[in-house]
Order: structure tokens, then C-alpha cells, then sequence
């Protein structure tokens, strides 16, 4: 029997080089989750506040229409991560998709999914510097950081 994969997803190509990576380096009995946590700015979508400055309310829908495209864009990638799985061998009933909200951070709620049973979480490294890694941080630093029962692979 294969591993249970959690995959921290988003449209970036770090995050594809991990799927394939996945796809390369795996058994094909495994099952795979490719979770995309977003931030939950949505809700500003259905605010009408007097509060609001008068440009975000005149702005708002355009900026509301952005919030759709951006969930169609990460469905979109995690389609064509998906498709480079089947490619390779996966069967695709072993695949499944979860686009969440954030609730507590990216790299918490990652986390916390991660206790749902995975044996496994990859994750690809954010295209920064060693150094500007260190000063700003970064998600799969942070995962690695908090991880405690679960392996982490962080994929170059």
C-alpha cells in the first residue's frame, strides 16, 4: 500500500515541480490530496460599511470578480497537477482536490489537515534567497517548523 500524500498546492510553479516530483519519485498505489488554502477576502465582498472608503466601494465589485478568477485559476492548476498524476500512473479515484479558507495561517491550516492522517506532506521551496528566506519566512519553512508526527518533503 502506497503513502497518503498532502500536497500544499497553490498556482506557482514550485508547486508543480512538486506534483511531478510526486509523480516521478512515488509508487502509483498512493494517495494523493493537493490542498490550496486562500485567503478568505471574500468576505469583503459583501461588506457595506460606511466605514469603507469611498474608492473601495466604488472598486469593489472589480475587486470581487478578481476573487472568483483566482479560485478558477487554482482550479485550473490543481486540474492540470491532477492530469500530470494520471499521466504517470496514478489512478485518479487516488486523487482528490480541497480548496480551503484560511482559518489560522497558511502553514497552520496546512498543518492541521495534515493531522487528518497523511503519512506525508509535500511542499515546494519559495523561490527566495537564502538569506531573504530567513528574514521573511516563508510557508514551507513554516510547515517544516511546526511539523511533529508527519515526514515533510520540500521539493527545489
Amino acid at each position: 500500500m502506497g503513502l497518503n500524500i498532502l500536497v500544499a498546492f497553490d498556482d506557482s510553479e514550485n508547486a508543480m515541480r512538486a506534483v511531478e516530483f510526486i509523480a516521478k519519485s512515488f509508487t502509483h498505489d498512493s494517495r494523493v490530496t493537493l490542498l490550496s488554502i486562500l485567503q478568505d477576502s471574500i468576505a469583503l465582498c459583501d461588506m457595506n460599511s460606511p466605514e469603507l472608503t469611498p474608492y473601495f466601494l466604488t472598486q469593489q465589485s472589480a475587486f470581487c470578480a478578481l476573487e472568483g478568477k483566482k479560485r478558477e485559476i487554482i482550479n485550473e492548476a490543481m486540474e492540470k497537477a491532477r492530469d500530470t498524476l494520471v499521466r504517470s500512473g496514478f489512478m485518479e479515484k487516488h486523487i482528490s482536490m480541497k480548496i480551503e479558507k484560511k482559518k489560522s495561517g497558511i502553514a497552520r491550516d496546512i498543518m492541521n489537515e495534515a493531522e487528518s492522517g497523511y503519512d506525508l506532506i509535500v511542499i515546494g521551496r519559495r523561490g527566495l534567497s537564502g538569506i531573504m528566506e530567513f528574514i521573511l519566512g516563508s510557508v514551507s519553512q513554516k510547515v517544516l517548523q511546526y511539523a511533529k508526527d508527519t515526514s515533510v518533503l520540500v521539493v527545489n
